[in-house]
């Protein structure tokens, strides 16, 4: 694996603006980066999607676990979710997508950080713009990218179905992301509302969920927590399953870190896997603190000698914390990288890479776009 410098294209913004990423930039800089790229071989494009199959098996396995046993408390699942999330996991709900942030730099193998399964984004800069920048700087190369291709397939299951789309509003990025998850739905036959999360409504007479026009919801893909689904007004209703949410109720399971540690009591010594615990004692004095249900890097503390010698704020942890060991992420000019692959129904589909010159990657690290040869 190798960081190479390059020239960004003319007019960089224009382009990336008509693939639909308009969140390119921010106050401090480029968000998306093509001043460089990443080189990796074939064998390290295997490597990575082997480690994310394995993984999500991994995480699908403990999640049964945590139902058969009851772990409940482990994650921090409130009451009023277990029923629901039974019932979804007994019907196998479906699951469109998730990423994979994985430790790797080429030699080893790749290690779980994290399994963004619920609410994921730096979806349309891995699925689409770096697939245009490819075709226009390095046209005779490849890269690790059936993203679109295969949330267009898995959507066809919903042919002819109503599926509204929601976010929550002026959020540019999730905005963008549910619209372009939104055309994909509607490029395999999905008939698709959008309503915002502000302007879901709760109809007693039908006991249906309902968009601002009245219409009831029968199917909604959210790009919204589902912790936070809990805590709205209607979070009481939720019980009741009156929509067929995507992601379903049971992939909480799997976007909550206390998983972690399940993983690694279940799974010990695994290839893919780091120690990780639900109390520091373990990994002594080096080892990142994370909230169990912190977002983009928010109140991760990196911990060395048992001081924190970075750390970043936010407003998670008091629903608590693990403790994982560290890894040492690959280093290329200053930059740290972490290499998030996605799975889509399932499989492994691509790969999105972003660095950063801290320890912690956070929502404003950078895209840097990826090829193979």
């Amino acid at each position: 694996m190798q960081r190479h410098r390059s020239q960004p294209r003319p007019a960089w913004r224009e382009k990336v603006e008509a693939a639909g990423l308009t969140y390119h930039s921010h106050e401090d800089g480029p968000y998306w980066d093509e001043s460089a790229c990443y080189e990796l071989t074939a064998a390290e494009v295997d490597a990575l999607e082997s480690a994310a199959h394995a993984l999500h098996h991994l995480c699908i396995a403990a999640a049964e676990t945590v139902i058969d046993r009851g772990w409940w408390a482990r994650l921090g699942v409130p009451p009023a979710a277990v029923p629901a999330i039974e019932r979804s996991w007994e019907r196998d709900d479906f699951s469109l997508y998730g990423r994979f942030d994985l430790a790797f730099g080429g030699p080893g193998a790749p290690k779980l950080l994290e399994y963004n399964a619920d609410t994921p984004t730096a979806l349309v800069e891995a699925a689409v713009a770096q697939w245009f920048w490819l075709q226009e700087t390095r046209p005779d190369a490849d890269q690790f990218n059936s993203i679109h291709e295969r949330l267009i397939e898995a959507w066809r299951r919903w042919h002819g179905t109503t599926i509204h789309f929601s976010s929550i509003k002026d959020h540019p990025e999730d905005e963008q992301t549910v619209l372009y998850l939104r055309d994909t739905g509607e490029q395999a036959g999905v008939v698709t509302r959008a309503v915002h999360i502000e302007d879901i409504g709760w109809d007693a007479a039908q006991r249906a969920f309902v968009d601002l026009a009245g219409t009831r919801m029968t199917h909604c893909f959210k790009l919204y927590p589902w912790e936070w689904l809990w805590s709205e007004e209607f979070g009481r209703h939720l019980a009741h399953d009156p929509v067929q949410f995507i992601e379903p109720a049971w992939k909480m399971l799997l976007s909550n870190k206390g998983l972690l540690p399940i993983l690694w009591e279940l799974f010990p010594g695994h290839p893919n896997l780091l120690p990780a615990f639900e109390s520091a004692e373990p990994l002594r004095a080096r080892y990142v603190r994370k909230p169990k249900l912190s977002r983009e890097g928010a109140n991760v503390a990196w911990i060395d000698g048992g001081v924190a010698v970075e750390e970043t704020d936010g407003d998670y942890g008091a629903e608590g914390h693990v403790y994982q060991a560290v890894a040492d992420l690959p280093e290329f000019d200053g930059n740290r990288a972490v290499c998030g692959v996605w799975v889509v129904d399932h499989e492994p589909a691509g790969l999105g890479i972003r660095e950063d010159t801290r320890r912690i990657t956070g929502n404003l690290s950078r895209f840097v776009p990826h090829f193979f040869r």
